[in-house]
């Protein structure tokens, strides 16, 4: 609305013309004037400081920062609206949240060193989380560096488990390390509907005595669940040993014998011209070198599997393959492995800590004495039960021939004990209570110590 100069003269000879100019002179026609001025004057003052926004305007400036990088001196001096001061200049309010830069501006900015330190530690996985990883989706790259990479997390880290020694993962890492090959559960099933094996009775002699003084294993593992997980193992080693037999032996047993579902206490072979008898009264006492199907002391060897894992046919297959590839010397009649197991502490004890040794070997106190169930076990027989756990864990990683040097390391962690005590005798009546992590590091500290000779004689003991 434009106010003409015709407009704002008076009008003599039209009185209706005076009347309407009253009107428009009156105090509420030119509130109302004034109203529509003042609204004509803010629309037209914001169309023209109608500029774009702050954001808008780096934006803008960046790209012609980079088209201005391509011209001359001259040119970038005379464009002063390309510099980011005048920007900022022109705009009077303080910086809010919403002037944030752009992401091309912050790609260009120097980095600061919160930023660097933000990435780095963004970037690395965590190791149960890598060891999760590995379970679940299998290895990335080659196996043998993987499994590489499997032993180092658990050497450094360990498996991730509750105050009872439970980990989802243990069984399955186990299972991994051992290389065991998988097995339904029907063929673990099958075993079990074949009933009482040949060393049935030798078998129920030792499941009750099997930890029975640890709370924590009672509650978790029945004894139905040992005798079933150990009857299961003689019958697949009566199975191969039968396999192994000549022909006519094997029909001879098959005839003596039955159905393996209707016989269950009889040996498995007589006194033909093959291996000495199978017979489970032998048992440790046996005296033959042959493989056995079932020796004293595979009860407590079984209970950590049964423990860690979450069904008995998972426990089954560690164990038979534990018992069959690991140490094989272990189970035979003669228990040969045992004994040149028991033979090893004495001679790795005399290299690590020969002080000590001495001591022991003057007060007649040789390994045979107090280390035959540790060598046997696999230090199984020590509680508490979780140190177990995990000092398996390094075992199933690094090889079970290391646990001559996880005994060796429990005495020198008792040396001050054994070397003021007058008889040592009833010291290592029973061994104090398992420390897993430091025994693992006293372990590796003492390899060193150890001759490449005798170190191929700990790993292959047990064969």
């Amino acid at each position: 609305m434009t106010n003409s100069p015709l407009k704002n003269i008076p009008s003599l000879s039209h009185p209706s013309n005076a009347s309407a100019d009253h009107q428009l002179r009156s105090p509420k026609s030119n509130r109302g004037l004034r109203k529509l001025q003042s609204a004509h004057q803010l629309s037209t003052n914001y169309a023209a400081s109608n500029t774009p926004s702050l954001i808008s305007q780096q934006r803008l400036l960046h790209q012609q920062q980079q088209q201005q990088r391509t011209l001359s001196t001259s040119q970038n001096n005379s464009g002063t609206q390309g510099h980011p001061s005048s920007a900022v200049s022109s705009h009077h309010r303080t910086r809010s949240n919403s002037d944030a830069v752009l992401p091309n501006v912050i790609a260009n900015a120097p980095i600061s060193k919160r930023n660097i330190a933000a990435k780095k530690t963004a970037v690395p996985q965590l190791p149960h989380d890598e060891l999760e990883s590995m379970v679940r989706q299998g290895p990335r790259g080659d196996v043998p560096t993987s499994l590489q990479r499997l032993r180092y997390l658990v050497l450094i880290d360990g498996l991730p488990a509750d105050g009872d020694g439970m980990s989802q993962m243990r069984i399955y890492i186990w299972l991994i390390l051992l290389n065991a090959p998988p097995l339904s559960t029907d063929a673990y099933l099958e075993l079990i509907r074949r009933g009482a094996s040949p060393a049935y009775s030798k078998i129920r002699n030792d499941t009750f005595r099997t930890l029975a003084t640890n709370p924590l294993f009672k509650r978790r593992v029945s004894e139905a669940s040992i005798i079933r997980l150990l009857n299961a193992v003689a019958w697949k080693l009566h199975d191969i040993k039968l396999e192994s037999l000549p022909d006519h032996a094997r029909i001879v047993s098959a005839n003596e014998l039955g159905s393996p579902e209707l016989q269950h206490a009889s040996p498995v072979t007589k006194q033909v011209p093959a291996p000495p008898s199978l017979s489970a009264t032998e048992g440790s006492e046996a005296g033959g070198s042959s493989d056995g199907i079932y020796v004293q002391g595979m009860n407590v060897l079984c209970a950590p599997f049964l423990y860690a894992a979450r069904s008995e046919a998972e426990a089954f297959v560690a164990f038979h393959r534990f018992i069959t590839r690991e140490c094989p010397g272990y189970i035979r009649g003669a228990m040969d492995g045992v004994h040149k197991g028991v033979a090893l502490v004495d001679r790795c004890l005399s290299m690590i800590d020969p002080k000590l040794s001495a001591y022991l070997q003057s007060k007649n106190m040789e390994a045979k004495v107090y280390a035959f169930p540790s060598v046997l076990t696999m230090c199984a027989c020590t509680p508490p039960l979780p140190e177990v756990l995990q000092l398996w864990d390094f075992l199933f990683a690094y090889g079970p021939h290391l646990n001559i040097l996880c005994i060796c390391a429990q005495l020198v962690i008792m040396r001050e004990t054994l070397l003021t005590s007058p008889s040592p005798t009833k010291v290592l009546r029973s061994l104090p209570p398992l420390q897993a992590k430091l025994v693992i590091e006293i372990t590796v500290s003492n390899l060193r110590k150890i001759p490449p000779d005798i170190y191929e004689e700990l790993v292959h003991h047990a064969e």
